[in-house]
């Protein structure tokens, strides 16, 4: 398990049984101080955890004992706790097998209560696990180790120290097995001699950190092209194909880059740095230059020399790598995640008849509609209403297919059209409003919709129980009416790394991942809340407390006994027990059912509360829900004091706003109509877009092209930009200049800067100008530095490669942008980060 694993709540649960109550201690006092957070909201935290406590239900139904603790703080904690607990069991079990061993020392056992990651644990045990089969184990099976006790402490020759060396006609290992080792030459008695030194260096664990730091700080990566070969087909990492930077400063996007092209076997990669100096460091250490005589100095300092390179630099080298490796990781993570959680709550438009279009040209394009609670309409025959027409090459039906989409929005009153923004998508936004345009009668309007893994969705088995009366060329354009209705609902359906909206989440640890996803989108479902009548057994899975089986039972249990009418009919559904309805019951939600409150967020067991706020008021509740004069007019002094689990505040405030949706308001961006692909951009030209993902390195932006482009976070603002998610999510929708072209590789360069007026000629400025900050920031692109910072927009020399160029490389300037193949033009950029972002 690497150091950045995450565990099953059973298996933190198991952790958790193995230490003792100072351990425990001692990780929440850790973790308090690591998060900002007090102790006491810690334990709480923990107490309801492994009590079985979901974090949602946790952040929305025990605020009072978490103290206020958010869902975000919640998770980091959860992660945090897991992590701890997961590295205090395997502390515990390095010191019994050192202490087995007869070798943990105080300061071993110091070392090993000071790790802070996983990986430093194993680096600590590393020389003392048992090796049986090492050259070192061999030689001191045949023994050897006399003679190199010798060389180590007194005044003598090596091959004086083997001079009464006797060659062992059989050899065993510590268990009495007989290994085959040959000592019968004195070369290779030394070579024994030799190892057994090493081995015995190895344990210099204070000296390995100093030279790891010293070696950290200047060694270099460098990659290369693997073969010729490979340079055509390779071409997306042709930027690493002679490429050298500082391994303390790689960015995390290029790590990975460099990682993928090795995958693929484009790449070959290798660590630089000088042996020199860390060699002397060990001579040093070990006082080598002081030995004598002569032929022992020398023999030692081979073994120094073979210390470093045999064993220390591949080692370091290896972690080095690894802690770059699982850094970058998790930021690849959390983009994802982030990514994700912006698009699962996107802006919903809500409960429309919708006309859902999965475009095409040769195959068609696919039609279906959905009725306002997403359910594919029935004609007169009670045959879905489908349909797919031609109107494209080869067939050019264009008139039939007017006519056929013409009726569909006009016998169905239909809202919306949600068109896909596949192949064909632009072609066929342009033909729809054809036809609104020449029907006044129609009130639809034409809204493109990403149709990442709709496709993946058709074909799964969850569509064959949703939609198996249809062919699976059709369900695509129900799961985009749908996307476009109910975002979240439709988008659980998928796996997320289908969605399209992660960066090399192929490359990265897929436990992790998953998990990661997974969390992110229980939030949001929970946030949200479903309709417990109406909901598909894959949103519901996702509710706090549930998983994939007692969902399936309760869409059976629908099916067969008819809609719920109150939450406590839930408790009727098999394998639902009082644990599941608890963390479950406040996120489920029921329409016009028996009791108002099963509508609203507020958790069935405050029911009795809000019966006593109502006493009150002497009003029946749905007089009160929504009606903000008489709630607050609630005297809640002395029942405050009596809630332990949610505060009578929060039960107050969700019965002003009863099941209260925090996504946004529904809002679409308006694509140019003179604008269909990449052909029809230029430089300079302006355009409204679509955020549809976020990066360490900028965003992509879609303008209805059929390939996204990159807002480098140099492009982004004037002023910097440390995080481009602090700057735009998934879904927003943004203005965008063209910036670069490159149409034979499909690549866009946008900015998001406001338009560079062209500065005037040092000659002709005033001798005395009012400039202000924003005059100055707004004069003329300039490279992502902080604000306020004075140096000259055009340094006398470039930045070099190895010098964060993602954040630091200068921008094309507006007014004449330089050739794609040029570092810190759009292409060279995302060629740096080894990214192409192109719809299929």
């Amino acid at each position: 398990m690497s150091s950045t694993d995450t565990l099953t709540p059973s298996q933190t649960s198991t952790n958790a049984q193995v230490l003792d109550a100072t351990t425990h201690a001692n990780i929440h006092d850790k973790l308090a101080r690591a998060l900002g957070i007090k102790t006491a909201q810690v334990n709480a935290f923990v107490k309801l955890y492994d009590e079985g406590a979901t974090v949602p239900f946790i952040a929305r139904y025990r605020k009072e004992k978490t103290q206020n603790l958010d869902d975000a703080q919640l998770r980091a904690l959860e992660k945090s706790l897991n992590y701890e607990r997961d590295m205090a069991t395997r502390r515990l079990k390095i010191i019994e097998l050192l202490s087995t061993q007869g070798n943990l020392t105080d300061e071993l056992q110091t070392r090993i209560d000071n790790a802070t990651s996983k990986l430093e644990l194993e680096d600590i045990y590393l020389p003392y696990r048992p090796r049986r089969r090492s050259p070192a184990a061999k030689a001191r099976a045949a023994g050897l180790d006399i003679a190199a006790q010798a060389v180590l402490t007194q005044n003598v020759t090596p091959t004086d120290a083997l001079a009464d060396y006797q060659v062992q006609s059989s050899i065993t290992d510590e268990s009495g097995n007989e290994i085959e080792v040959d000592f019968s030459d004195i070369e290779k008695q030394l070579a024994g001699v030799q190892a057994i030194i090493v081995d015995e260096w190895t344990q210099a664990l204070d000296l390995l950190d100093h030279l790891r730091s010293s070696f950290s700080k200047t060694a270099s990566i460098v990659s290369s092209v693997a073969s010729e070969e490979k340079r055509e087909v390779g071409e997306k990492f042709k930027d690493y194909f002679e490429h050298s930077e500082s391994l303390a400063r790689l960015p995390n996007h290029r790590l990975l880059a460099m990682l993928r092209g090795r995958q693929e076997n484009v790449l070959g990669l290798k660590i630089e740095g000088e042996n020199a100096p860390f060699i002397e460091k060990i001579i040093k250490h070990f006082e080598i230059d002081a030995k004598a005589p002569t032929e022992r100095q020398a023999f030692l300092t081979e073994a120094a020399s073979s210390l470093w390179k045999d064993k220390w630099r591949p080692h370091i080298e290896h972690r080095l790598l690894t802690e770059k490796r699982l850094t970058a990781e998790a930021a690849a993570i959390d983009v994802f995640a982030n990514n994700l959680q912006h698009l699962l709550m996107s802006a919903p438009a809500g409960r429309k008849v919708i006309l859902g279009v999965d475009p095409g040209i040769r195959h068609g394009v696919k039609m279906a509609i959905v009725d306002a609670q997403g359910h594919v309409m029935l004609d007169g025959e009670d045959k879905p209403v489908i349909a797919t027409v031609y109107p494209f090459a080869p067939d050019n039906k264009m008139t039939e297919a007017k006519v056929v989409i013409d009726e569909l929005l006009s016998t169905y009153n239909v809202d919306l059209v949600a068109i896909g923004n596949g192949t064909a998508s632009r072609e066929t936004d342009a033909m729809i409003k054809e036809i609104l345009a020449a029907n006044d009668a129609l009130k639809a309007k034409a809204v493109i919709v990403n149709e990442s893994g709709a496709s993946v969705y058709s074909a799964s088995e969850l569509a064959t129980d949703e939609l198996g009366n249809l062919d699976v060329s059709v369900r695509g354009a129900v799961s985009i009416a749908r996307r476009l209705q109910d975002p979240l609902s439709e988008l659980v359906k998928v796996d997320p790394k289908a969605i399209g909206v992660g960066q090399y989440q192929h490359d990265v640890n897929q436990a992790q991942l998953a998990d990661s996803l997974d969390k992110v989108t229980q939030d949001s479902v929970n946030a949200v809340g479903v309709d417990v009548n109406t909901a598909s057994p894959a949103i519901l899975a996702h509710i706090a407390g549930l998983n994939k089986n007692v969902a399936q039972q309760i869409v059976t249990y629908r099916k067969e006994h008819g809609a719920f009418d109150s939450r406590e009919s839930l408790k009727n559904v098999p394998r639902l027990g009082a644990k599941t309805f608890e963390q479950a019951a406040g996120f489920l939600r029921i329409h016009d059912g028996s009791n108002p409150l099963d509508a609203t967020g507020v958790h069935p067991e405050s029911y009795a509360l809000v019966d006593s706020l109502l006493a009150q008021t002497g009003k029946a509740l749905p007089e009160v829900i929504g009606n903000d004069g008489v709630l607050n007019s609630i005297d809640t002094t002395a029942l405050a004091a009596n809630d332990e689990n949610v505060s009578v505040k929060a039960i107050l405030d969700e019965l002003a706003k009863p099941a209260r949706d925090p996504r946004p308001e529904f809002k679409t961006a308006n694509f140019r109509e003179d604008v269909n692909s990449i052909k029809d951009l230029s430089e300079g030209m302006t355009l409204e877009g679509v955020v549809t993902n976020v990066t360490a390195f900028g965003c992509f932006i879609d303008v209805g092209v059929h390939q996204d482009g990159l807002v480098h976070i140099s492009q982004m603002a004037n002023d910097f930009v440390a995080d481009p998610m602090n700057r735009v999510k998934p879904g927003d929708i943004v203005s965008v200049r063209v910036i670069s072209i490159d149409e034979k590789r499909g690549r866009i360069g946008f900015s998001m800067k406001p338009e560079a007026e062209k500065p005037a000629r040092p000659a002709a400025k005033p001798a005395t100008a009012n400039v202000t900050n924003n005059d100055e920031n707004t004069s003329r692109p300039r490279s992502n530095r902080p604000a306020g910072d004075k140096r000259p927009s055009k340094p006398k020399r470039q930045p070099s490669s190895s010098n964060n160029s993602d954040s630091r490389s200068k921008a094309p300037r507006a007014e004449k942008a330089e050739a794609p193949s040029k570092m810190g033009t759009f292409g060279a950029l995302l060629q740096e980060a080894g990214v192409t972002k192109v719809k299929k």
